[in-house]
């Protein structure tokens, strides 16, 4: 039995432009401008520790308030038009159908995660969705992916990892799965670090990945 474990937002959907309108939209409506350069040193990790460094606001309500309305912002720009990475949902059904167990590892909120699940119709092929929520260290600590092997109870060995930032292919890997780059959002030599990268979900199969997984020790 394997594990397949995707990210959200640059893995399922192409969430750059949404997630950079919100945090824009959030700055404006605080009165503190965010650059698209400040966006693209952060895209990927946490809101927790985003906010601090866009907004130099550190504590734990404001982080949470800040927060909470960004993902508001950004629910209401892709609701009823969400961004499909193309080949994404294919993979799904894919790997579904050959027996993996899949799940999402994700720094996003549940919220996000059930939305952009729903809107491409994926939704019933998780057995586990593994989000902001449940985690208390953000990637490139291996904690969400860790505990998404746990939900779907394969060993981390024996799971493959889909992301498409460095600190999500660093998690991937302190995990001890088989971590594939997807260069969506990242050149691909800045995901030099996965043991396989591809610029096209369409590029993953099932079997592909199975092989990919069983190449290494424990898989």
């Amino acid at each position: 039995m394997y594990g397949l474990i995707l990210d959200m937002d640059g893995v399922l959907i192409d969430s750059a432009a949404p997630h950079w309108e919100s945090w824009k939209l959030l700055g404006d409506e605080i009165g503190v401008p965010v650059s698209e350069q400040q966006f693209r040193e952060t895209f990927g990790r946490s809101n927790r520790d985003i906010v601090p460094l866009l907004f130099g606001r550190d504590d734990e309500a404001s982080i949470r308030r800040l927060s909470d309305r960004k993902e508001e912002l950004y629910r209401d720009l892709i609701r009823g038009h969400v961004p499909a990475v193309d080949g994404a949902a294919d993979l799904v059904r894919g790997c579904h159908d050959a027996g993996f167990k899949l799940a999402i590892g994700s720094s996003g909120p549940r919220e996000n995660v059930e939305l952009v699940l729903a809107g491409m119709r994926i939704a019933p092929y998780f057995q586990t969705l593994v989000t902001a929520g449940q985690v208390t260290r953000g990637k490139p600590d291996p904690q969400v992916f860790e505990l998404a092997a746990e939900g779907l109870g394969v060993s981390p060995g024996r799971c493959a990892v889909v992301e498409d930032a460095p600190a999500g292919i660093e998690a991937a890997l302190a995990a001890g799965a088989t971590a594939i780059a997807l260069a969506t959002t990242h050149p691909p030599e800045r995901l030099h670090r996965a043991h396989h990268v591809v610029t096209t979900m369409r590029a993953l199969s099932a079997g592909l990945i199975e092989q990919w997984i069983r190449q290494r020790p424990g898989g």
